[in-house]
């Protein structure tokens, strides 16, 4: 069976400007106008205007986002429970801009610290520089929406509209986003159309071609493809074009619901707007296919993307890696381990984990030992990731006392970073093997690590085992541990 598309030879690509779906805010630079004096009148008008400029030379853009990002990373690291963020910014404020809260709140929107971002805009909102601007909201919104936090993120849209600024597409876009990562999605789904059809009627706020990505990757993840056809009959009677990342989006979601012939059905689609594929397109087939074990139509990609101008990344590697891992096809991986390498690539840690985690598969414990042992003596940095990839090995093979031993080694001699990812994939493979000792041990070892259990830490470890007695002996062991800690 052939794909809907092939390649005899190099794969042409015509240039073409597209727009990236994800909100990715541009680079800001810091705007020599805001800077003078002024005696404020005793009525004035409050504008909202977009701090975003015109796009800069390449090397200038460069050295300014350079330094910016420098300056973020000195903020990032001294600040803790101890010393406040607010405290360390009022430390640098004749140096921070517009531009450098803007990478804080990415940074912060990385870890769980999402309150820190709103301290950061209201110590924005006190300086002299500061204005108004949809870019920051949309930004924010963006952020809490990513951490599930709805509320706050409407909170900020409504906050937004009353200091001033009138909404534009992309705080919609960003709006709607927000919507989309709460959990009821078909909630969600509802509002996310709503929010739609009032753009189209709204001046300044028109859906655009990542309002329609936002909505068709959706739709698409939710297995609704009447929707996403209907979505994309209005995309092409709309003005909008569709780009790369429209389909990208669609073949990624198809492909992780296991939707082969819809992503099929997409692929051709995109062959028709004269799209060529990208090395994204690429390894969302590979992977897609490997998900599926079709791995005769998983090669004949890999060696269209040979033939095209595009080059693989590691990440095709690593996904062809782990599929055959998976469908216990060890011969194949370490075929695909020995491509990569005479291609020029060097091995990730990633690669490794894979590799590691292809051997348990294959019921190679002892190769996926010496390879992790490799690591432990390299010089490279450790993971917590690569340590879960080993004991998660050992514990699909039935060996939870190997996989205790080694997490004692790793703990006492501090080789590897261990944080409660580690604990919960022990926690469940412990319970599984109704192993009650060292689920109570490694409860010990955790509340001595500082690290506490809450209930969406059971119910992730158990997933779904349910809550048998042991599961819930272990709850009731923990609480009183808190208990203790409390009394402390």
């Amino acid at each position: 069976m052939t794909l809907p598309f092939s390649y005899s030879g190099s794969v042409q690509f015509t240039s073409s400007t597209t727009t990236t779906p994800t909100f990715q805010q541009p680079k800001l630079t810091h705007n020599p106008w805001l800077n003078f004096t002024y005696k404020r009148p005793v009525f004035y008008v409050i504008r909202c205007v977009s701090t975003r400029p015109g796009r800069k030379s390449g090397t200038m853009s460069r050295i300014g986002s350079s330094e910016a990002q420098e300056l973020v990373t000195l903020l990032m690291k001294n600040f803790s429970d101890k010393k406040p963020l607010v405290s360390t910014l009022n430390k640098y404020v004749k140096f921070v801009r517009t531009e450098h809260c803007f990478l804080l709140f990415e940074e912060l929107g990385k870890t769980d610290n999402w309150l820190q971002c709103l301290e950061v805009f209201r110590w924005m909102q006190k300086q002299r520089w500061y204005i108004a601007d949809n870019g920051v909201y949309s930004k924010l919104i963006s952020v809490m929406g990513k951490k599930g936090q709805i509320r706050m993120a409407m909170w900020l849209f409504s906050e937004m509209r009353n200091s001033g600024c009138r909404p534009d597409t992309s705080v919609y876009n960003a709006v709607i986003s927000a919507h989309l990562h709460s959990r009821d999605k078909s909630k969600a789904l509802a509002k996310a159309m709503g929010y739609f059809e009032k753009m189209k009627g709204m001046e300044r706020c028109n859906p655009s071609i990542v309002t329609y990505n936002i909505l068709l990757r959706a739709f698409a993840q939710a297995k609704n493809v009447e929707q996403v056809d209907a979505l994309l009959k209005d995309l092409e009677e709309s003005i909008v074009t569709p780009d790369i990342f429209t389909f990208n989006g669609l073949m990624d979601a198809y492909g992780k619901n296991g939707m082969i012939k819809e992503m099929e059905h997409v692929l051709s689609r995109m062959k028709s707007n004269e799209l060529k594929p990208d090395i994204i397109t690429f390894n969302i087939l590979i992977d897609s296919y490997g998900k599926k074990q079709e791995f005769q139509k998983m090669e004949q990609v890999f060696k269209s993307l040979l033939r095209s101008k595009e080059k693989p990344t590691i990440p095709t590697f690593n996904s062809m890696i782990t599929n055959y891992g998976k469908a216990r096809l060890r011969e194949k991986a370490e075929l695909v381990l020995e491509k990569m390498t005479d291609l020029g690539y060097r091995p990730s840690y990633i690669t490794y984990e894979c590799l590691i985690m292809m051997y348990g598969h294959c019921d190679c414990v002892s190769k996926a030992r010496a390879l992790f042992d490799r690591v432990v003596e390299s010089e490279k940095e450790k993971k917590v990731s690569t340590l879960n990839s080993m004991l998660d090995t050992y514990c699909m093979n039935g060996l939870p006392v190997e996989a205790d031993a080694l997490f004692e080694s790793i703990h006492s001699a501090k080789a590897f970073p261990i944080d409660s990812s580690t604990y919960k994939l022990l926690y469940k493979a412990y319970t599984k093997a109704d192993m009650k000792e060292l689920v109570q041990k490694l409860l010990t070892c955790m509340d001595k690590d500082g690290i506490i259990p809450n209930k969406k830490f059971f119910l992730d470890a158990l997933g779904a085992f349910g809550t048998g007695p042991i599961s819930q002996k272990a709850a009731g062991d923990n609480k009183g541990l808190n208990k203790q800690r409390g009394r402390k």
